[in-house]
């Protein structure tokens, strides 16, 4: 098996530090491993330098994956380079979304028995990435709002048997209360979906099924079928923002008469000033915003 590469966060914490130290257990008696940490996108890219042609292996979260893989398409290093994940975030979707053991010793052991399998992912307009999800609208208040809650509910509880989980459902309550809901022109597919005379609450656009640690926002999105999923919430009234958001704590949103979830290649939006939340992180505000896919862009180890 090739040398493996294996990339860390220099912040992690304790708990962390020994997750990755049970999972190079398991790996260190079957293949050569590097552990290399970096704090910052110029020590990543550093390290990205002297890889070779070794497996590269992430170790944190859905902001790590994102980090590495978006080095990676910087340096047009991305399409020949084979990936694996030890899920060590807090939310871990991107892992959730591909199969990958949340356990971080059945995670390491996928690592030596998986099989490299290509992946899509999502491009926008500047040529930036997305693995997993990116949303707009009440979904990015949400994750500003779901991250504090994230913390807070993460402490109660023990490991990963804790109510962080419920962070981005909680967020998503609050939203609904006073949202950021927008007018925006919607087109799927060159197709004009809905105009700026109607207001949305949120366009969801996922390669994978969750985000904020398992809420299935695009439950039907998988990484490897070469579509974007799309969600699109009408629901901007009281009583209405209430159902959507009972609805997404139950999974049953997209039942609803004010949800539209459509299957594309291309999504923009564009209209009134928004925030969007790309694989956790915010950014904006935009007027205009363009994602299309990018199919089997990858190899990740599944």
């Amino acid at each position: 098996m090739e040398p493996l590469l294996v990339i860390t966060n220099s912040d992690a914490g304790t708990a962390d530090e020994e997750a990755l130290e049970r999972a190079l257990a398991v790996l260190r008696p079957h293949v050569s491993v590097e552990v290399a940490a970096t704090s910052d996108p110029g020590e990543l890219n550093g390290v990205l330098h002297r890889a070779g042609s070794r497996r590269i292996v992430v170790a944190g979260g859905d902001g790590s994956m994102h980090a590495v893989v978006s080095a990676l398409h910087r340096r047009h290093e991305l399409t020949d380079a084979v990936l694996g994940l030890l899920p060590l975030g807090t939310g871990n979707d991107f892992a959730r979304g591909n199969d990958i053991p949340l356990d971080i010793e059945q995670a390491a052991q996928l690592i030596l028995d998986g099989t490299p399998q290509r992946v899509d992912l999502i491009l926008d307009e500047v040529g930036e990435v997305v693995v997993n999800h990116v949303h707009a609208g009440a979904g990015a208040q949400a994750s500003r709002r779901g991250a504090r809650w994230k913390t807070r509910l993460g402490s109660i509880g023990v490991g990963g048997l804790n109510l962080g989980k419920l962070g981005y459902p909680v967020g998503a309550a609050l939203a609904a209360v006073r949202p950021p809901y927008v007018r925006l022109c919607i087109t799927v597919d060159g197709e004009v979906v809905t105009d700026v005379d109607q207001p949305v609450l949120m366009v969801a656009v996922g390669n994978g099924a969750q985000v904020g640690g398992g809420t299935a926002l695009t439950p039907d999105a998988d990484p490897s079928d070469g579509r974007l999923d799309v969600m699109i919430s009408l629901a901007t009234g009281p009583v209405a923002r209430f159902g959507y958001a009972v609805g997404l704590l139950r999974g049953r949103h997209e039942e609803r008469d004010d949800v539209l979830s459509l299957r594309a290649r291309t999504v923009s939006i564009s209209g009134e000033e928004f925030w969007c939340s790309a694989d956790g992180e915010i950014y904006g505000p935009e007027r205009r915003r363009t994602w299309r896919l990018e199919p089997a862009a990858y190899a990740l180890i599944r």
